[in-house]
């Protein structure tokens, strides 16, 4: 690190990985330096999740990964929120102007000058050793929850609970989630905890088990007419498949209660096709989009997982290369159970006792 008087100090990235535009596969590369600004903090990474979005920049030349964790080492000037050994997070939004009317409301997610992962500061990503960002969109992380579980947390534990507070759910109202993976293995704890009436649907009986150990009250298997055994209608149903369900059967009377809220939470590029919109205007049910966690929520999410015991269930890696593949490929496939971590072994978790 040099620094001088007419300039902010540099400080050193060390490694990123990045994908290739023709191969697609993920080198880690020299990030190089960058100046660490008086507002901003500079982290060691410790463990990073791997998110279905990082794979569609896999053929870009940028910095992957944004469920990022780790330990801070050394803050701006005009940092007074975090000092140097703290654990922190970040997500997939890391900058705002602060200034317009949606950030003046809380919701800094839907500023028009937001700075999200693979859109702006491409330089680094959370596969990576250190990454530097306004200490605004830092989050401390409590001791009660190691950094390996609490990176998936950053997007998609971000992504799931700002869904259910926006949905207007409540502790009594029936809810179901479809899709028992990496977000809907979460969704289901939230809501369980909570204090939901909670439905998993999933494809096939082979996780009933396990949704019903998360938190579900009953679990249906959609296959072969299993969607007409459900005991009552939902209310919510938040949607976590990549693949799109059968919209037809999932608003029907059968599935959604009139009035009911239907919330997808994955990005799918296949058009959102109904054969009929009878059902939704007759019933009066309500589609409805939802981004990550702002800044308020996204701490309390923090707050609310690490007080209620809910933990990503999740895959390590080593972050190198082969690692970092593995899980691209194996993500790719549809092969985990249910979150990727890659583990930075230059950096400890200082409370996990493991990684020691």
């Amino acid at each position: 690190m040099t620094a001088s008087s007419s300039s902010a100090p540099m400080v050193s990235l060390g490694r990123s990985f990045r994908g290739d535009k023709s191969s697609g596969r993920i080198a880690a590369h020299d990030a190089g330096e960058v100046p660490l600004q008086a507002h901003e903090v500079l982290i060691d990474i410790v463990a990073s999740g791997l998110c279905g979005t990082d794979l569609h920049y896999r053929k870009a030349s940028i910095g992957l990964g944004h469920e990022g964790v780790g330990v801070v080492s050394q803050v701006g000037g005009g940092v007074e929120s975090f000092k140097k050994g703290d654990r922190v997070g970040w997500g997939y939004v890391h900058g705002a102007d602060l200034t317009c009317d949606n950030c003046i409301r809380g919701v800094d997610t839907l500023c028009p000058n937001r700075k999200l992962f693979g859109a702006s500061n491409t330089q680094q990503g959370s596969l990576g050793d250190h990454y530097v960002i306004n200490a605004q969109f830092l989050h401390r992380i409590p001791d009660s929850l190691l950094l390996k579980h609490a990176a998936p947390l950053q997007c998609a534990g971000a992504t799931v609970l700002s869904a259910i507070v926006n949905s207007g759910a409540q502790p009594w109202d029936r809810v179901g989630v479809v899709g028992l993976g990496g977000l809907g293995h979460l969704a289901l704890q939230y809501l369980a905890k909570m204090g939901c009436d909670v439905v998993a649907f999933s494809g096939s009986d082979s996780k009933r088990d396990e949704a019903l150990r998360l938190g579900a009250k009953e679990f249906v298997a959609a296959k072969d007419g299993g969607l007409e055994k459900l005991a009552k209608p939902v209310k919510y149903l938040f949607v976590s498949t990549s693949v799109q369900p059968d919209w037809d059967a999932y608003t029907s009377e059968k599935v959604m209660a009139s009035r009911g809220t239907v919330v997808p939470l994955s990005v799918s590029p296949e058009p959102f096709r109904l054969k009929s919109y009878q059902s939704i205007i007759s019933r009066e049910l309500r589609i409805m989009g939802s981004v990550v966690a702002s800044r308020p929520l996204h701490r309390q999410m923090i707050e609310f997982s690490a007080r209620h015991g809910i933990q990503p269930i999740i895959e390590e890696l080593p972050m190198t290369e082969e690692g970092v593949n593995e899980a691209a490929d194996r993500l790719e496939k549809g092969d985990v159970r249910y979150r990727f971590v890659l583990i930075n072994e230059k950096h400890a978790d200082p409370l996990d006792k493991s990684s020691k």
